[in-house]
């Protein structure tokens, strides 16, 4: 099923390439889902325009995602007293990786930081909305529970009741529901893992 569906997404994108340079949102396949998206965070119409240097961008992205996932699986991180830790990081690399998906599809890097910032839930959404296919019920929860990452990167021993809730969620629940995430952006838009990637993965289940 998930190949049919990215080889459906990339006969979809090659068709966005033919199209004008640049196309309105309203003239997107994801038109009607997305003026939805943007009526509910109140964002402004994004353009959707594939472009080589978004290609790059959203390469760059992955790569970054790729590279801070193997920081999730260090063995201090494996212990449930370290959630937030992992947490934080697992928001990072989630955030790469949907900006990179969302890159890929013609968003501009300008329009995602200005509107997905560090909300690992809405950008969840918009990729989605946008042929992602990525409809995990655990991530989704772990999404909203992430947004925005930058709340796991404080340290709150003075003050027990501000902590923010990991709901449940340790680096044991954590790490591969971020893997799988990650994986999916790279089936669905074709980069290749950076240098090194496979041969870790590799050692690893060996």
């Amino acid at each position: 099923m998930l190949l049919l569906v990215s080889k459906s997404r990339r006969a979809l994108l090659r068709g966005l390439a033919v199209a004008p340079v640049a196309a309105s949102v309203v003239a997107s396949p994801w038109g009607g889902t997305l003026a939805a998206l943007h009526r509910r965070y109140d964002d402004e119409p994004a353009m959707m325009e594939r472009t080589k240097e978004g290609r790059s961008i959203s390469r760059f992205r992955y790569h970054n995602a790729e590279r801070w996932m193997t920081t999730l699986a260090a063995d201090f991180l494996t212990e449930p007293r370290f959630a937030q830790e992992a947490l934080h990081r697992a928001g990072f690399v989630t955030q790469q990786a949907l900006c990179a998906y969302l890159l890929d599809i013609g968003f501009s890097d300008a329009w995602n930081a200005r509107h997905i910032k560090q909300d690992i839930a809405k950008a969840l959404a918009y990729a989605n909305a946008c042929g992602f296919g990525h409809g995990c019920p655990d991530m989704t929860r772990l999404a909203v529970i992430l947004s925005p990452y930058w709340k796991w990167g404080y340290h709150y021993d003075d003050w027990e009741e501000d902590r923010p809730r990991t709901g449940g969620f340790i680096p044991a629940t954590i790490t591969p529901l971020v893997r799988a995430l990650v994986d999916r952006v790279h089936d669905v838009t074709g980069h290749p893992r950076p240098k090194g990637c496979q041969r870790r993965r590799q050692e690893a289940w060996s």
